[in-house]
């Protein structure tokens, strides 16, 4: 056993902060298209344990949630999907390995970085409360209980707070939603296919989704990422070029098991954090469970999937997102500081392509408070997100 690969109570605890992120989406996108749900779920969990081996961190893989959103909206097919996954693969191998993704670490400062991270955190609660409210007042209940319960006992070595909110979730669900027949009918191994690209479509492919997902990639995918990096584990030495590589290489190996296109992402690295995991290993177990949904019940995904309860979801994500906009206080007192910051983060809730519009808006109005008499409260905090 290596310091890069720990299985105990802690790494098991951690393994489910990046659910209520992934698994929402995931079964959006598998109702909203023809996609096979073998392939799904095999390729997401195989690259889950692929990057939590490579990297011995809790590294997030989490679909991409800009041609997610513009897929669950039947804007386009699960095909295009799968093809835009690709290009934008492709195209962020050649972003990393030119160089340029560090030029750009170099070029936006710290303080934008927060922000983005902040924004991420305020768009992730209020996808939690979105996921609350679906189930009324009982459901407000048991999210209130969750999060007392997780913020309670988070760090606790020997009661981890999210075993105990997860399995009391889950046996719940075992007793009172899923159809246990059906569930064993659809029960069986099942291989996956090769995604079908349609490859007459890649205009559409690339005005529909990929110039969309380009900008949140860039931000949160990997400049925030490697931030986030960096602020849960300093001892680590990880640059934007191997986060770039990795982004790219895994979109190039997803339709060859029919899956959907995926990214890292900051919120997934503060969630598994926030619930303990410490290494690799929290990746690893959580990979396991979709390979094990995708082996052998995806002929019952709709039922397997109610295992976890829209409540607990919610309270998961909304740990995760203050894990997120705590990580302003790495800004001090300054209060220019905060105001940027906040700002930033106001725009990518609120503006259109509102993490490309923070990003830059952001960059841009840093510079210009530079040359006033409030730069230098400014740049009294690192100036690069590097």
């Amino acid at each position: 056993m290596t310091t890069r690969l720990q299985f105990n109570r802690r790494e098991l605890a951690g393994a489910f902060g990046d659910i209520g992120t992934d698994l929402p989406l995931i079964i959006s996108i598998l109702l909203a298209t023809r996609l096979d749900p073998a392939g799904v779920f095999l390729a997401y969990g195989l690259l889950q344990i692929g990057t939590g081996v490579l990297y011995g961190l809790p590294m997030p893989v989490q679909p991409l949630k800009a041609m997610a959103v513009v897929v669950i909206a039947g804007q386009a097919t699960g095909g295009q999907l799968q093809l835009a996954g690709l290009m934008i693969g492709v195209l962020m191998l050649v972003l990393a390995g030119s160089g340029l993704l560090d030029r750009l670490q170099q070029l936006i400062p710290l303080v934008v970085v927060r922000g983005v991270q902040a924004g991420l955190g305020l768009n992730l609660a209020k996808t939690a409360f979105g996921l609350t409210g679906r189930e009324g007042t009982w459901g407000w209940l048991v999210a209130v209980v969750a999060v007392a319960l997780l913020v309670t006992l988070r760090g606790h070595r020997r009661i981890p707070g999210a075993l105990i909110v997860i399995g009391a979730g889950a046996l719940w669900a075992a007793c009172y939603r899923i159809n246990w027949p059906t569930v064993a009918h659809g029960f069986g191994w099942v291989s996956p296919q090769p995604a079908r690209l349609p490859w007459d479509q890649w205009v559409s492919a690339l005005t529909l989704l990929v110039l969309p997902q380009l900008p949140l990639s860039l931000s949160n995918s990997v400049i925030a990422t490697q931030r986030t990096v960096k602020d849960f584990f300093p001892e680590k030495s990880l640059t934007l070029r191997a986060i770039g590589l990795t982004y790219g290489a895994m979109n190039l190996i997803v339709p060859l098991l029919g899956g959907i296109p995926v990214c890292h992402g900051c919120g997934g690295l503060a969630g598994y954090y926030a619930l303990g995991a410490r290494t690799g290993g929290a990746v690893v177990i959580y990979g396991g469970i979709y390979v094990v949904i995708g082996a052998l019940f995806s002929g019952a995904f709709r039922e397997v999937v109610q295992v976890f309860p829209l409540p607990v979801l919610g309270a998961v994500l909304l740990v995760e997102a203050g894990a997120l906009i705590l990580l302003l206080r790495e800004l001090g007192l300054s209060s220019t500081r905060l105001v940027l910051a906040a700002g930033v983060a106001l725009l990518c809730v609120f503006a259109p392509q509102g993490y490309l519009t923070a990003m830059v808006a952001g960059t841009a109005l840093y510079y210009g408070l530079r040359r006033t008499p409030v730069g230098l409260d400014l740049t009294s905090a690192k100036a690069s997100p590097g």
